[in-house]
């Protein structure tokens, strides 16, 4: 899917070899490894020549002082050196003092375009590690600190013997059609214009598409039938997986419910093209190519276009 982001990270994440404490150790103090920095929730970028380009450090310029999260394990690249990820969380969300650095956050970095996938891809692996990290240094059992474990991908009470994971949140993500016409919708902190694909949190017991059903149901009134997988998207704000669905209404009366969305409403093909494109007359637009909203709406356009909506 051209433009979307977070997706197409090459890294080999090493799950065979992480397990090793001294292979860990040994990639740690070798020179040749790189080390990614983020302060707060914003990576170090490099703004120099002609392009942004992710920051990679040498292990001797972390600081290693109380207020960084250990260095997480990326994996490896294709000249098999280590990659790895370091937060300060200290609260110095400030910019680096070195000429040509900025901090810039993902959000801002995908919405620009201005990395190559592969790289955005490896902020957002990062970003949703040490998020859990920073917040998960207490047992859920205990209450015991815990220790990292596995290069990042565990972390182990040492008073109860629990072992956590880092966990990804699923959200189903889902555009609804009805006579070659397509449901979007509104929340209140949307950018103001924007209809988007409706959304929610799965919940325990859900398949992706009762999970969707529900969601559109709840929020909009409308009942969906069939369901198609599409495509998914890792979403690091802070650690989801938004798995994108296209379904087929069985009614068409919307009846919204405020506390969920702000507005939701039927486009015909003509709108969808204009909103797009950004040049609808009312302003009404779509999300940017960097969201997987926008790849489900132009499938659906498709789909009217092609004859195949119910």
């Amino acid at each position: 899917m051209h433009g979307l982001g977070f997706i197409g990270e090459t890294l080999d994440r090493a799950a065979a070899l992480r397990v090793d404490h001294a292979w860990l150790a040994a990639r740690l103090a070798d020179p040749s490894s790189r080390f990614i920095m983020f302060r707060g929730e914003r990576p170090e970028i490099d703004v120099t020549g002609d392009g942004l380009r992710v920051c990679r450090y040498r292990s001797a310029q972390l600081g290693g002082h109380s207020g960084e999260i250990a260095p997480v394990l990326l994996g490896l690249d294709d000249n098999a050196r280590a990659l790895f990820a370091v937060a300060d969380i200290s609260g110095q969300d400030t910019a680096p003092a070195s000429d040509g650095v900025k901090l810039i956050d993902l959000r801002s970095l995908a919405l620009q375009g201005a990395l190559p996938a592969g790289e955005l891809a490896l902020l957002a692996q990062a970003r949703s590690l040490l998020f859990w990290h920073e917040r998960h240094r207490f047992c859920a059992n205990c209450g015991s600190g815990t220790e990292m474990a596995e290069g990042g991908y565990r972390r182990h009470c040492g008073a109860c013997r629990a072992d956590h994971f880092p966990r990804t949140d699923p959200v189903v993500i889902i555009v609804v059609i009805h006579k070659n016409r397509c449901l979007l919708g509104r929340g209140a902190n949307f950018a103001e214009g924007v209809y988007s694909a409706l959304a929610g949190f799965m919940e325990p017991g859900e398949t992706l598409e009762d999970a969707a059903r529900r969601e559109v149901f709840e929020e909009a009134g409308i009942r969906i039938g069939r369901v198609d997988y599409l495509l998914s998207q890792p979403w690091p704000f802070p650690s989801s997986l938004m798995i994108g669905l296209i379904g087929e209404a069985l009614n068409d009366n919307i009846t919204i419910d405020p506390v969920e969305i702000e507005d939701a409403r039927w486009f015909d093909a003509a709108d969808l093209e204009a909103m797009l494109a950004d040049r609808q007359p009312d302003g009404l637009r779509t999300p940017p190519k960097m969201a997987i909203a926008h790849h489900l709406v132009l499938e659906a356009l498709k789909r009217i276009s092609e004859g195949q909506a119910s």
